[in-house]
């Protein structure tokens, strides 16, 4: 059971179409036809992030003409979760962290799919008079509790000599943290791209302290991004819904692989974001940015849906990793006292929709 923090935070808070009956006959797979007979809505929500704008290209080219997405911006997560639990949303793209917070509170949101590990877009930044960790203690840190910024910080810490119990954890998202950071209002912080940018040229003398470019983040695949939906909507037609709609995000994420200048500024026009920012995050083609984007195999192999371990082997992760990542993650939640005890995998995680979308014969890349 989660404890009354995790409750308040929630409380602040489609069919599919009968497929042409002759594609029926002839025994085409839903999942790879392209003709149906009205496209399903599927609302997904993010935030504001150029790690998540392959929705953007997804709706703009109808990679996956079966489904229609609706495409709704909603900067604090756990408004989305809360949205998603009352059946008013289907899909959410955030951090991966969420999965045993929900299965702790009995709701029914999953995580299908593990989408992008960072690989340095994750700063720890403090301000310019901090010289260490240790001068932390007693004062605060903005991130995001109940999120992964709140892991990075708590496992830095410690590492360094510091416990958590020393530091105030201010809970601000990313633009009230940032400006927090500028204005004094906190010490320290952890800043995601094209924030921790901003920090460092807004604030002179801050100090980088850490970032998840090193073996050792890249390794445990911590800080990621992640694919959520709600169980309703997973069970959809046996999960050829949410198949199909993992389909069309693994698709513009093909397409942004083969279009990278085309894909950066469609993203880039619809997040209102500097071109240069969306590179910065997701990279320009030629370089990595500061996450590495998981086609659908990788993702598939990281979840265990799909044999063999991602190939990118700097990273040095392996198959079924989601599983140490659940464990991992749970832990620093029961020792944040936010959940009482590791809930199971299947209540946090769902499998269904990457298997329906591997059995169906979809390899992406």
């Amino acid at each position: 059971m989660s404890k009354p923090f995790l409750a308040s935070r929630l409380k602040r808070l489609v069919a599919l179409p009968a497929l042409l009956a002759f594609a029926l006959v002839l025994g085409f797979s839903p999942i790879n036809s392209a003709k149906a007979a009205d496209p399903t809505p599927v609302r997904v929500a993010m935030f504001s992030w150029p790690g998540y704008a392959f929705w953007f290209l997804a709706k703009e080219k109808n990679f996956v003409p079966e489904i229609e997405l609706d495409i709704q911006i909603i900067e604090d997560p756990y408004q989305s979760f809360g949205l998603m639990q009352a059946g008013q949303l289907d899909v959410a793209s955030s951090t991966a962290e969420y999965g045993p917070l929900a299965a702790a509170e009995g709701n029914d949101i999953r995580l299908v799919a593990y989408t992008n590990p960072s690989h340095g877009t994750d700063q720890i930044i403090v301000r310019p008079e901090i010289e260490s960790a240790k001068d932390l203690k007693g004062k605060s840190v903005a991130v995001m509790e109940g999120g992964l910024t709140q892991i990075f910080m708590g496992i830095w810490l410690e590492q360094n000599g510091v416990s958590i119990k020393d530091v105030t954890f201010n809970n601000l998202i990313m633009d009230d943290a940032m400006a927090a950071m500028i204005s004094g209002q906190v010490d320290g912080g952890e800043f995601w791209e094209p924030y921790a940018k901003n920090v460092k040229e807004n604030l002179e003398g801050a100090k980088l302290m850490a970032d998840s470019s090193t073996p050792f983040w890249s390794k445990n695949g911590l800080l990621a991004d992640a694919m959520y939906m709600r169980k309703g909507f997973i069970e959809e037609d046996d999960g050829k819904i949410a198949a199909l709609t993992l389909k069309a995000y693994f698709e513009a994420v093909k397409f942004w692989r083969e279009n990278p200048e085309e894909a950066n500024e469609i993203m880039a026009k619809a997040l209102q974001f500097e071109i240069e920012d969306v590179e910065l995050v997701v990279g320009d083609g030629s370089e990595v940015g500061g996450i590495v984007i998981y086609g659908f195999s990788d993702s598939a192999k990281f979840m265990g849906a799909m044999d063999g371990d991602p190939e990118l082997e700097e990273l040095g992760q392996h198959n079924g990793q989601i599983k140490d990542h659940y464990d991992l993650v749970s832990d620093w939640w029961v020792k944040f006292n936010l959940i009482d005890e590791k809930p199971a995998f299947e209540d946090g995680v769902s499998m269904k929709p990457m298997q329906v979308l591997v059995d169906s014969g979809y390899e992406g890349e």
